[in-house]
Parts: C-alpha cells; sequence; structure tokens
C-alpha cells in the first residue's frame, strides 16, 4: 500500500493510498475512521482523487463521525 498524499485538516486525519488498483481515501477521527474506495478506473490521475476530497464531503463525514460517536455511546449506554 503507497500513501499517494495528505490532506491537512483541523479536525481529522485525511490520507489517501494507492493499493491494490484502488485509491482509498481514509479520514480519521479520535477512535473512529471511514475508508472510500475508488477503482483505479473511476479516475484520471491521483490529483482528481484528491479533488473529492471537498469541504461538502469532508462536512458529510464529520456528521457520519458524530453519528458513529452517538451509536457507541448509546449501545455502551444500554447493556
Amino acid at each position: 500500500m503507497r500513501v499517494v498524499s495528505e490532506i491537512a485538516h483541523p479536525e481529522l486525519k485525511i490520507t489517501i493510498f494507492h493499493w491494490n488498483n484502488r485509491y482509498l481515501i481514509k479520514l480519521e477521527a479520535g477512535l473512529f475512521e471511514q475508508t472510500y474506495k475508488i477503482q483505479e478506473y473511476d479516475v484520471d490521475s491521483e490529483d482528481e482523487v484528491k479533488k473529492l476530497v471537498t469541504d461538502e464531503f469532508i462536512r458529510g463525514a464529520i456528521d457520519r463521525f458524530n453519528q458513529m460517536a452517538e451509536s457507541l455511546h448509546n449501545a455502551l449506554n444500554t447493556r
């Protein structure tokens, strides 16, 4: 697995990998992570993959991280 790029962000660690004919966009926030896999043939270049990580994309990911944290919190409190 090769690291293509890291994208600076104040709340998330964002890393783009190239592996097994796919690009992976990995976002990490504390104990949680999200990975998006993109077939190599669906994009023209590594730069195109980086351009997918827009402000809107990041806002959606942060919303999902918040939902993940809430789900875990709820699960831990109902046992």
